[in-house]
């Protein structure tokens, strides 16, 4: 038994423009935020490698102090390591505080924490979008509450049929 492929023109032509949408997200992501990922990955790298102790030499008996030279000499300045950048943003340190207080069972810790993160935006949590569902909630804003006018008992009066489940229609309910 061969399985049968409704395909036509139609559904190949969707298909098509559907690869190549996604292709053109996926392009307009990585020309936003690409230098942002090599830069973390670089950083991410440079992280890993053996951190390379100097060799310890035996000390030498202290010689006398040379002469001042007329330009003084700056200190060797330690290597500052690169900071590793993460795609969310710093939490205050009051929520992750959260974490250290109580339990997930009752209702503290980790819960408390996951549930107060949750409330923040997007926008506030993260550097840049991840995904490209992200565009979908990313700048949004506060969600707005639409208040019903009609009371119930106008709705329910609106709703249901007047004349019965098998009576005849009423010829004001057909559409002509």
């Amino acid at each position: 038994m061969s399985r049968q492929l409704n395909m036509d023109t139609l559904r190949q032509n969707f298909w098509k423009e559907e690869y190549l949408r996604e292709k053109m997200l996926r392009c307009e992501w990585y020309r936003k935020y690409g230098s942002m990922v090599k830069a973390k990955q670089k950083a991410k790298a440079a992280a890993r490698l053996p951190l390379k102790l100097p060799a310890l030499y035996p000390q030498a008996p202290l010689l006398p102090a040379p002469a001042p030279k007329a330009a003084p000499s700056r200190a060797p300045s330690p290597v500052q390591e690169a900071p590793i950048q993460s795609e969310m943003c710093p939490v205050l340190p009051a929520i992750r505080a959260l974490l250290y207080e109580g339990i997930s069972h009752d209702s503290q810790g980790r819960r408390r924490y996951l549930n107060t993160r949750k409330l923040d935006l997007p926008e506030k949590r993260y550097l840049f979008p991840i995904t490209t569902n992200f565009t979908y909630g990313w700048q949004l804003g506060p969600p707005v509450k639409q208040e019903l006018v009609s009371c119930k008992m106008c709705r329910i009066d609106s709703f249901f049929r007047k004349n019965g489940v098998f009576a005849l229609l009423d010829p004001r309910d057909l559409a002509l």
